[in-house]
């Protein structure tokens, strides 16, 4: 049982049977007039009390209920991990030197104990970046948290990590079926990291801008308290918000730039075209449907909420009748055919909600947002736009936003993909010509 609290934070009741062999923290504590939660930093609001005046967290109540009743505790990391003779990574692939170059930066500041900021555009490949500084932390008998806010990614980068290397992982996440035990590498979503206190050296959080992180105070209170005093945490993304961006700037974060994909070109960037009326699929969309129709090359839709699928998916099929066109959104159970069938030629389009805005990669893809304005943020744009390009058969695309007005999201969108492509074309990177 006590092998289990290494590292680790857990509510009880009943703290005084563990004797001095645990560190106590009240799971909720009082500060001036409000009640604050230990596990999650947030601050209690009166409504969420239980009888005798004790409160709860609501904030954190999907991971079981903390509240005045309880107290957190926790044994300290002791690295206590198998002092390795031999060099624990097996993936044989070479870096290109842009990724040679950042993974050599980001391993100098985890040797020095600091903060670092990889913002690498979409497919530069960063989790093979990560290699070189994961062995040398194994190699250190560091204890490493690699968490995302994402079950989806925490699936795919687990078979990654494990082939990688010699060293074991261990998978958690709300859906995940290994139970806990002690481990050096730790493979988990944001989520999972409530339940950690100061246990790892290094704790790296990819897709930092996704949701529910970048949303949640309370998450990110969470992976500051995982990572020890002295330990080193890392943020991978393409789309850094502006609070990571404030921290570069003032120069308390440091970073590295991987503006270019492998095959060397520059980003495809955004072209708005404004509407007049307020209608979900213009004729100026229409035009271009048609087009790519012609041309025979797969593309995406993208539109604002779910219940805009159905409608704009029936335009789409009165325009274009021998179009192989299909919607997809989170909940639909065929999703992953659906997207295979992109893959494969069997469907040419999808129309889609923002499920398919990361995590998937398709050849000689175009695509096209509709109602640009309306409810996507700056990263979800980004990341949209970021569909586009990845072969080298076809490095560039078309990316459409539709939009009566360019709102902020939608200027901050093409700020930062302008941004990486000039950092880009200095490196040689060049514009691929549609």
């Amino acid at each position: 049982m006590l092998k289990q609290l290494w590292g680790r934070q857990i509510p009880v009741v009943n703290p005084e049977i563990y004797g001095n062999q645990v560190m106590q923290r009240p799971a909720i504590y009082r500060h001036r007039q409000h009640y604050y939660c230990n596990r999650c930093g947030q601050r209690i609001s009166k409504q969420d009390c239980l009888p005798q005046q004790n409160y709860y967290c609501r904030h954190c109540l999907s991971l079981g209920r903390v509240s005045t009743l309880d107290t957190l505790i926790s044994i300290p990391e002791p690295n206590r991990f198998p002092k390795l003779n031999h060099n624990p990574l097996l993936w044989s692939g070479q870096l290109s030197p842009l990724q040679k170059q950042c993974s050599r930066e980001l391993l100098t500041v985890v040797k020095n104990g600091g903060h670092h900021l990889l913002w690498a555009v979409t497919g530069a490949g960063k989790t093979e970046m990560l290699f070189e500084t994961l062995a040398y932390s194994l190699q250190k008998q560091m204890r490493i948290g690699l968490a995302s806010p994402r079950v989806d990614v925490c699936t795919e980068l687990y078979p990654r990590i494990k082939e990688a290397f010699t060293v074991k992982p261990l998978l958690l996440h709300g859906k995940s079926e290994m139970s806990y035990s002690y481990c050096q590498l730790t493979i988990c979503t944001t989520h999972q990291l409530l339940r950690f206190y100061q246990a790892f050296d290094l704790l790296i959080i990819d897709e930092v801008d996704s949701f529910p992180f970048a949303q949640d105070a309370g998450l990110a209170y969470a992976a500051q308290n995982a990572c020890k005093a002295k330990g080193s945490l890392v943020y991978l993304t393409a789309t850094p918000g502006k609070e990571l961006q404030k921290q570069v700037a003032r120069r308390n974060l440091s970073v590295s730039y991987l503006p270019l994909r492998f095959h060397g070109y520059l980003l495809p960037e955004i072209q708005v075209i404004k509407t007049r009326r307020r209608e979900l699929l213009p004729a100026k969309a229409l035009d271009y449907l048609k087009k790519w129709f012609q041309a025979g090359t797969p593309f995406l839709i993208f539109v604002p909420k779910i219940v805009d699928l159905a409608p704009v998916l029936k335009k789409v099929k009165q325009t274009l009748p021998n179009l192989a066109v299909a919607s997809v959104h989170a909940a639909d159970e065929q999703r992953l055919e659906k997207v295979i069938a992109l893959r494969s030629g069997k469907l040419q389009a999808l129309v889609t909600t923002t499920i398919l805005e990361r995590g998937v990669t398709f050849k000689n893809l175009d695509l096209m947002v509709l109602a640009a304005e309306q409810t996507f943020s700056s990263a979800a744009l980004v990341q949209i736009a970021g569909r586009v390009g990845r072969s080298a058969q076809k490095p560039g695309g078309e990316v459409l936003f539709f939009c009566q007005r360019k709102n902020a999201a939608i200027r901050e969108a093409q700020r930062q993909i302008k941004f990486m492509n000039r950092k880009g074309a200095q490196l040689g990177g060049k514009m691929y010509s549609v």
